[in-house]
């Protein structure tokens, strides 16, 4: 599948949190700078369906291409929420839901990113967490575990993300890494890719959280060679609201997410708005937000 045009960026942005009224104003604010601007969304747009279609809508109207893949939020089932399918029927459901949109999902063919930078296999994945990031000094998933909530560190995913069919979402997690490493294995070999997860394809991003123990909630070690052998230029993910770029075995990883109001109204917090993916060092993207940004 191929697309985008000679001209235009490949941007991205994750964790949207529209639950929030100042998050709903910046997703109102965003606009593209270029009429060829495609858009990668790494996850947690919001929980309740009615805000997840007013956002995805919202942004498939003004970008050339939107590239969507869900964060943990989505797959959330809260209880006042209108829409209570759960698991793997909650996740086909949001496929659906964009792909009505003309939004590009993991379970389509992946586009390609013929712009400037270009091409690039442009790949959005849906991997969740098995707890393989223990907890340090522990050695045993169920005692990582128990650390956790010894300490009431613990993820709202262990009672709002439901994983059926499957009995656990580990086991979830580990169906999802076979069919995905199957998906980028028959990719073009001759294509670089940039790799889009929710949750870091390494553990290294997470070493710097404040509390170490919710790092099992934050992906699975399964992943940790994916960006060399797919020969990504870029990894995209968010989910830690740690907004930043580093760098591990020369490929570039962004951590792309807004977080909540409380967290990016701080003055020390990076200004947050579209990251430029490609074309790579192309300057500020040509869109953001206009509130909430520091210069």
């Amino acid at each position: 599948m191929n697309g985008g045009g000679r001209g235009g960026s490949l941007l991205a942005i994750s964790d949207l949190h529209v639950i929030h009224a100042e998050n709903r104003q910046l997703v109102e604010d965003l606009r593209p700078g270029s009429d060829e601007d495609w858009l990668i969304v790494a996850g947690d747009v919001g929980e309740k369906s009615p805000d997840i279609e007013h956002a995805l809508t919202t942004l498939s109207r003004r970008f050339a291409k939107v590239i969507w893949t869900p964060g943990n939020h989505e797959l959330w089932t809260p209880r006042e929420d209108p829409l209570q399918l759960r698991g793997k029927e909650r996740y086909e459901h949001l496929v659906e839901l964009c792909r009505g949109l003309g939004i590009s999902t993991p379970e389509d063919p992946y586009p390609v990113w013929e712009g400037p930078g270009g091409p690039v296999t442009v790949a959005p994945l849906f991997v969740l967490y098995d707890y393989s990031f223990l907890t340090p000094g522990t050695a045993t998933v169920e005692e990582s575990l128990a650390k956790a909530y010894a300490k009431g560190v613990v993820c709202t995913d262990e009672f709002f993300l439901h994983p059926d069919p499957y009995p656990t979402r580990a086991a979830w997690c580990e169906a999802r890494v076979e069919e995905t490493e199957r998906r980028l294995s028959a990719c073009d070999p001759a294509l670089p890719t940039v790799l889009v997860n929710h949750f870091p394809l390494v553990r290294d991003p997470t070493r710097v959280l404040y509390h170490p123990e919710f790092a099992q909630w934050c992906g699975t070690v399964r992943t940790a060679d994916w960006h060399r052998r797919f020969r990504a230029v870029t990894a995209v993910y968010g989910h830690l609201h740690i907004p930043r770029t580093t760098w591990h075995d020369g490929v570039r990883f962004e951590e792309v997410s807004v977080g909540y109001p409380r967290e990016w109204r701080r003055p020390q917090h990076p200004r947050v708005g579209l990251r430029t993916i490609l074309p790579e060092n192309g300057g500020p993207a040509g869109a953001g937000f206009t509130r909430g940004q520091r210069e």
